[in-house]
């Protein structure tokens, strides 16, 4: 699958191609993003650009930009937490035992962190590990009313370049179909919700000067009814809060104050 492309056209299990295919095409696109049109700076320090839909493309892309000195955070705080278990960093995991579906979950280890990373994010259900630096997981994410709850079941992929004296780290979040009659065990640990999709590429980067670099791209679609066009027009703003949100999170840590 040479010409693969990261998109939020969802794909069975069975028809993944290979990691180190969907890294090459979440570096490509990382790359592509110097070249998108600038948005707003946010949050002080958080750039944004953007680029239309295109031929391939099933919405947006979005990217925010930002650096972080070591007295902030270091690569090694930000790989901890985004590159390891990410979709469980993204959430609070104090009251997980009360889902009605908690009963079918995998067995995984949590913190009871006090303060959440992405607050929307109510539960995180691992399916399945697909090997060491690949699993698939299903976020459901709840919404001040009338938007009903929505459910994005995702295959996230990571890697860790440390052949480099500055090193780099990259996860790919892909959306994942489990309709398959083969996947109805894993369709079944799926909450309910409405689906969403979206497709993601996260990269972590020391740069020369001793910072971090924390770049982010995206393309969803949250299903349903709401219009694309509310999506749209607020998504930098959206995905540069998630800086400000980590950080405050991190902070909220034993042993990170």
């Amino acid at each position: 699958m040479d010409n693969f492309q990261l998109s939020i056209d969802p794909l069975k299990p069975a028809s993944l191609p290979s990691e180190e295919t969907i890294i090459r095409a979440g570096t490509l696109l990382m790359e592509s993003t110097s070249a998108w049109k600038q948005g707003k700076i946010y949050h002080t320090n958080v750039r944004t650009c953007h680029r239309p839909k295109g031929n391939t493309d099933g919405a947006s892309w979005h990217c925010r930009i930002s650096q972080h000195p070591p007295t902030e955070v270091s690569f090694d705080q930000l790989w901890a937490k985004l590159g390891e278990d990410k979709a469980l960093n993204e959430k609070e995991s104090e009251s997980h035992a009360t889902s009605p579906w908690h009963a079918n979950l995998l067995t995984y280890e949590t913190s009871p962190f006090i303060y959440r990373f992405i607050p929307e994010i109510k539960e995180v259900v691992k399916l399945k590990d697909v090997s060491p630096t690949a699993s698939i997981w299903a976020l459901f994410y709840t919404f001040s009313p009338p938007v009903s709850p929505r459910v994005f079941t995702v295959m996230q992929v990571r890697q860790l370049d440390t052949s480099d004296a500055r090193r780099k780290g990259i996860i790919v979040s892909l959306p994942i179909d489990l309709t398959a009659p083969e996947d109805k065990k894993l369709k079944a640990l799926e909450p309910e919700g409405v689906r969403g999709r979206y497709v993601s590429v996260e990269t972590l980067q020391e740069l020369e000067n001793g910072n971090t670099e924390w770049r982010m791209a995206t393309s969803s679609t949250p299903g349903g009814l709401i219009p694309t066009f509310l999506v749209e027009s607020t998504m930098d703003s959206k995905i540069a809060a998630d800086v400000p949100h980590f950080l405050k999170w991190l902070q909220s840590l034993p042993g990170t104050a």
